[in-house]
């Protein structure tokens, strides 16, 4: 059949529709590149450059408007801001093949070569199709005023606090703000439970809070403590982790405070480390012979981080926290609790302490715990010890059978009786001898029977001992 006159018009008028278009392309090309001949020939090279540059930051200006930059800062009203630590411990593992400037180092303890960003160079993330950029800033030195502001951290001269910029687009904003950094704080404390490398911070130069590694071995496994008493005190610390809201409801601090005492030698050093390395909390230790009056004491308490244990070791040592005579205490009623006789030096005062631990300033921060040590007990400012201050106290006495099995399995391997355990045990209730003491004593021979035939010695020599003193008494 032949095709109809209107077909074949339609074909015909579409054929000559698109050469129309191949002529008015070829014809265009042309024309542009005549343009651009005539530009280069007629327009000198700095004038085209100074063009090119105008209108680059014309538009570059016009997509800046758009960006967003929040800045991370170390310190936060003079708190340690958690969110800089978190950046800090997150943006290596984001660090690409690509990046040229590295901060690398070797830190003793550690096995691997650690890798940090510095300023030259950002770092971009990806998050939910979002593109982040982060730089690190370092921010000069304090200015002189700040030195005489006692709440402010003090610096050594030439030091430098750091800073993380974050830059992005505007319009999204709140999946930055709601999302993304949630994303990295919880990916720092991933990072965090992995790495499980717990410190210890000390004051140092400059009066700032020093870390380094906490390398003490003990732990609740090898604490040589009796094992009813041992398991009461991961109960608690369980506990106390479990109960965030509860804290929350009934209007309290997230704190416990726990003292430990007991004559020297019995492990109360051991056991805070123990207690670190279950709850993988940092340790503050504060030696109260280095504060100078009670800001001093605020702002170092204010430094410490969540998540940690506060320790002041031989607290009896410290005269400001002694028992008050009468005449120290006002005649007024119990509300005057805190005010105490002024002691005319510029050193804290025991009201100072009391403020931290149930006070107003006991809000700054949370999950945290705080250990008085002491051989002394009877020394101490009752206001210190009751509930609230110090809710559970542990008491780290002489060593006992139960312990002492403990210590045999840890030093000796010796693992259920041994025919001299029997012996010892008499010899152990019979006389008042640390855990330091007989430790020492099984470190002497490596043959876990002649050890303990030299134990068994040592003890009646020390029985033998206490049963002269008592008979010249």
């Amino acid at each position: 059949m032949r095709p109809s006159m209107g077909g074949f018009s339609s074909s015909f008028t579409n054929v000559r529709s698109a050469s129309s278009w191949f002529e008015l392309y070829a014809a265009f090309s042309t024309f542009i590149m005549l343009l651009r001949s005539a530009i280069n020939d007629l327009i000198p090279q700095q004038v085209r450059s100074f063009v090119h540059s105008k209108l680059k930051a014309f538009f570059s200006n016009r997509q800046k408007s758009n960006v967003v930059s929040l800045q991370v800062t170390e310190l936060w009203d003079g708190h340690t801001n958690q969110l800089f630590q978190a950046v800090q411990e997150y943006l290596p593992a984001k660090i690409s093949h690509s990046y040229k400037s590295l901060k690398v180092g070797k830190i003793s303890k550690h096995k691997n070569i650690v890798m940090a960003v510095d300023g030259k160079q950002e770092v971009v993330d990806e998050f939910e199709g979002i593109k982040l950029k982060w730089k690190l800033v370092e921010q000069s030195s304090q200015k002189e005023s700040d030195n005489r502001d006692p709440l402010r951290p003090r610096k050594l001269p030439g030091f430098e606090r750091e800073c993380f910029t974050l830059t992005f687009d505007e319009k999204h904003r709140d999946v930055v703000m709601n999302k993304y950094l949630v994303h990295v704080l919880d990916a720092f404390q991933e990072i965090q439970a992995k790495q499980r490398t717990i410190k210890i911070h000390s004051i140092g130069g400059g009066r700032c809070w020093q870390k380094s590694d906490l390398t003490h071995p003990a732990s609740f496994q090898s604490l040589a403590l009796d094992p009813e008493q041992k398991q009461g005190i991961i109960d608690d610390l369980d506990r106390f982790l479990r109960r965030k809201e509860l804290y929350k409801r009934v209007g309290k601090p997230w704190k416990r405070g726990y003292l430990l005492y007991g004559p020297p030698g019995t492990g109360k050093s051991s056991l805070i480390a123990a207690m670190a390395d279950h709850l993988k909390f940092d340790v503050y230790d504060l030696e109260l012979t280095s504060v100078f009056s009670n800001s001093d004491l605020m702002r170092t308490l204010k430094e410490t981080s969540n998540r940690s244990i506060i320790v002041i070791e031989d607290i009896d040592c410290n005269r400001e926290v002694h028992v008050r005579s009468p005449k120290d205490f006002s005649d007024s009623d119990s509300e005057n609790e805190h005010k105490h006789v002024k002691i005319k030096t510029s050193r804290f005062t025991l009201s100072g302490l009391l403020n931290y631990m149930d006070g107003l300033w006991s809000s700054g921060g949370e999950e945290r715990i705080l250990i008085f040590t002491t051989n002394h007990r009877e020394r101490i400012d009752p206001a210190l010890l009751r509930p609230g201050r110090m809710d559970m106290h542990i008491h780290l006495s002489f060593l006992r059978s139960k312990a002492f099995r403990i210590l045999a399995s840890n030093y000796l391997g010796v693992e259920g009786d041994h025919p001299l355990f029997e012996r010892i045990d008499d010899l152990l209730e019979k006389i008042e001898v640390t855990p330091a003491v007989v430790a020492e004593q099984l470190m002497r021979y490596e043959d876990p029977d002649v050890c303990l035939e030299a134990l068994v010695q040592f003890l009646e020599e020390k029985a033998k001992e206490r049963l002269c003193k008592r008979e010249v008494d």
